[in-house]
């Protein structure tokens, strides 16, 4: 027999949306109590972040969360959930999809990137980074710099839309454009049969827009120490801005959508 599709399925990026570094405590021991009702009332969790796995579930030890996440979006968009055999597994068929696209994506475009590279070392304080599992990236001075640097790739990716990144703070991350935040995302909810109207997404930082999409989640939103433009994003598509930082303005914004007036 098929297991029922979650009632919600609630997604939160995590440092700065559910974890606050600034704060005490970082993760408001309340927004567990409201995570437990939802699981109560059938609801689904997932954190969708750009950290690794491994960094992922440190956060979630270090930061006492003190419950899992029904499934991990690690590094933008590979989809985890809890396995039988070991602790957490690939989801479906879509990690692998995704990996076999950045690959094709590097080599495709050895050209454009290593004129990116000149372009930082010549012209920029930036660092341009190769990584051993094939990451490409850019770790800027500050985030006026990284500005910069996103004018000149983004005039490429108006001839090359498969060109993307994931951008959070200083940092950039090269990438096939078809798999981001929101993608996966949306193939989460397809695999566990939620329907966008059923979805909520919250995010602070440029690479959660793909998923504070409004044909991604019908329900969106940002807490108070959002970024500027996330926050005009969100205003813009008819989604909640909360008056209070990270997990506190979770559940404020959590009351909005499903408690005040339930759906």
């Amino acid at each position: 027999m098929a297991k029922p599709a979650p009632t919600l399925l609630l997604c939160f990026d995590f440092d700065g949306t559910l974890i606050n570094h600034e704060g005490e405590p970082a993760f408001h021991p309340a927004m567990g109590d409201m995570l437990r009702h939802f699981k109560s009332q059938g609801a689904a969790w997932v954190v969708n972040t750009g950290r690794s796995l491994s960094q992922t579930l440190e956060g979630i030890a270090q930061h006492h969360l003190f419950m899992l996440p029904d499934y991990i979006i690690a590094q933008e968009c590979e989809i985890y959930r809890p396995g039988f055999f070991k602790p957490w597994k690939d989801f479906g068929s879509w990690n692998s999809r995704a990996r076999r696209a950045h690959d094709h994506f590097v080599d495709k475009h050895r050209l454009f990137l290593a004129e990116m590279r000149q372009h930082v070392e010549q012209n920029t304080r930036a660092e341009f980074l190769m990584g051993d599992l094939g990451q490409v990236g850019i770790v800027a001075l500050d985030e006026l710099e990284l500005d910069d640097i996103c004018e000149v790739i983004n005039v490429r990716t108006a001839r090359d839309p498969d060109i993307g990144y994931h951008r959070n703070g200083r940092y950039l991350r090269f990438t096939h454009s078809s798999y981001s935040k929101g993608t996966a995302l949306q193939e989460l909810a397809r695999m566990i049969g939620v329907p966008r109207e059923r979805i909520f997404a919250a995010g602070d930082n440029h690479n959660d827009l793909p998923m504070l999409d409004s044909g991604v989640a019908g329900n969106i939103a940002c807490p108070s120490n959002a970024l500027d433009p996330v926050k005009a994003h969100v205003q813009a598509h008819g989604g909640y801005l909360a008056g209070r930082p990270a997990s506190e303005g979770m559940m404020e914004a959590l009351e909005h959508f499903f408690l005040r007036n339930p759906r």
